[in-house]
């Protein structure tokens, strides 16, 4: 499944909030993190971008929490490009607990492609646009995608 990346995880003490939850800040982080994993598989590693003299910036995250994750789950965390325009790119996550296959977090984030320098936003390069599928498929098609996989 090219097109949509997955990192499986255990949840470890460290993201365990007050709550005795994840905590929402670490969503944010293992989504950060997922994307670069994403690009590098890509071929497009950290050191490519800064080669070329380029990054992705978050312009946006829309996080719906809903479920919450505990100390010790197996989650899955699923992330695609759901669009590519002349400087900017929607990224999609769903995070999906193994046990009792429910989505906890289903989220969006708007990266725009900028001039390392300048920090000003700059075309994304064909190259770049070409080493990823561009996925239109409902979250539920995924899921089911990734269920069956997983069996």
């Amino acid at each position: 499944m090219p097109d949509v990346f997955i990192h499986k995880l255990t949840v470890p003490v460290e993201s365990i909030d007050m709550n005795d939850h994840v905590n929402n800040l670490e969503y944010l982080r293992w989504m950060q993190e997922i994307a670069i994993q994403h690009s590098s598989a890509q071929g497009w590693p950290i050191e490519r971008y800064i080669q070329t003299g380029s990054c992705w910036v978050v312009r946006s995250h829309f996080i719906e929490y809903l479920q919450p994750a505990f100390l010790g789950d197996s989650i899955s965390i699923l992330t695609w490009v759901a669009g590519m325009k002349k400087g900017s790119s929607p990224r999609k996550y769903l995070f999906w607990r193994h046990n009792d296959q429910k989505v906890l977090v289903a989220a969006e984030t708007l990266w725009v492609f900028v001039d390392l320098k300048t920090g000003r936003p700059r075309p994304i390069p064909e190259a770049l646009q070409s080493a990823f599928d561009i996925v239109t498929e409902s979250e539920d098609a995924l899921l089911k995608r990734v269920r069956l996989s997983d069996s």
